[in-house]
């Protein structure tokens, strides 16, 4: 049913929540996973020699882990996983990595790092949903 699966991450729980969904279908459907994180350009300014450009590097850095732990998951499980760490605005980049890689499905967190809590969905999650024309999995 599924041949390629494209998984978002900002390391916050619901997107390891996503991350473990995301490779249990790929598992299941011996699909091509891709992992992607975002660093968001109007949270993190784009490097120009400034102290933004620190908190740019280290939040680049900090999501170049999250990616390598899911790709060590989908290792360990024989899944090919493919990463991507672009900056940009995460719902944009998203959609369009999904579009590149032909995504049959999306799998998301409920909530990212800058909504930990709440009945409300992620703005990043709500706006992939309304726009992305492809299924998405939103984990809880």
């Amino acid at each position: 049913m599924y041949d390629t699966i494209l998984v978002a991450t900002d390391g916050s729980a619901d997107a390891n929540r996503a991350t473990t969904h995301a490779l249990e279908q790929a598992e299941q459907h011996e699909a091509a996973l891709h992992g992607i994180f975002v660093v968001d350009t109007d949270r993190f300014s784009e490097p120009a020699l400034s102290s933004g450009e620190i908190e740019t590097i280290e939040e680049e850095e900090w999501g170049q882990e999250q990616l390598e732990e899911i790709a060590s998951r989908g290792e360990e499980l024989g899944i090919d996983v493919t990463l991507r760490n672009c900056h940009g605005k995460p719902y944009q980049e998203i959609i369009n990595y999904a579009d590149e890689v032909d995504a049959d499905l999306l799998v998301l967190g409920f909530h990212g790092q800058s909504h930990a809590s709440g009945d409300q969905i992620g703005s990043v999650t709500d706006r992939v949903v309304q726009n992305v024309g492809r299924p998405v999995l939103v984990a809880a």
